[in-house]
């Protein structure tokens, strides 16, 4: 098993390893879960996905971690922090969440992303965090309202030849300042 990240109260989040290639699979190649992007993973896409945060570990210290539930044990999301271009030359950190559907609507990925963006402004002492959220995914802007975020800006991804809308939301520490 990989080195624990952060613990909530009823979640472990620790960097994915191969061994979670299944787990990540059963949220990556169903299709309601990945509504947001448009389409379900291929084993090659998974792979590549579980690559690109084994990478982002390596080189930024922080990508999408595994959520663990604490009570069984299992991988049942990701969570985490990636480095996001913005557009304009800006690249920003994020938090990001994604569960599988079995755990949805238990409060996971809020309980989650807050664990995150803690880390976030006390370990890694970053200045703000954003999210950026597809226009229509209104469950996804629900979590970063629930963490006190509020949408400040519009930016168009294009993904898969599509255009998508997002809104970016915004996390400052508590108390407003830099760390």
């Amino acid at each position: 098993m990989s080195e624990l990240i952060l613990e909530t109260e009823r979640l472990f989040l620790r960097e994915m390893t191969d061994e979670d290639f299944p787990a990540l699979c059963r949220m990556l190649q169903d299709p309601q879960v990945m509504y947001a992007y448009e389409h379900a993973f291929s084993d090659k896409e998974a792979w590549d996905w579980l690559r690109r945060q084994q990478g982002r570990y390596r080189k930024d210290g922080f990508g999408l971690w595994a959520v663990v539930e604490k009570a069984t044990g299992e991988m049942v999301g990701q969570c985490g922090l990636t480095m996001q271009d913005l557009g304009d030359d800006r690249r920003e950190p994020e938090v990001g969440y994604l569960l599988q559907k079995a755990v949805w609507h238990k409060g996971y990925a809020t309980e989650a992303a807050r664990g995150c963006l803690d880390y976030a402004f006390r370990v890694l002492k970053l200045s703000r965090v954003c999210a950026t959220i597809r226009d229509n995914n209104l469950a996804s802007q629900a979590v970063a309202r629930r963490l006190g975020m509020e949408p400040a800006e519009r930016m168009i991804k294009h993904y898969y030849g599509m255009e998508m809308p997002h809104l970016i939301f915004w996390a400052v520490p508590e108390d407003g300042t830099a760390n």
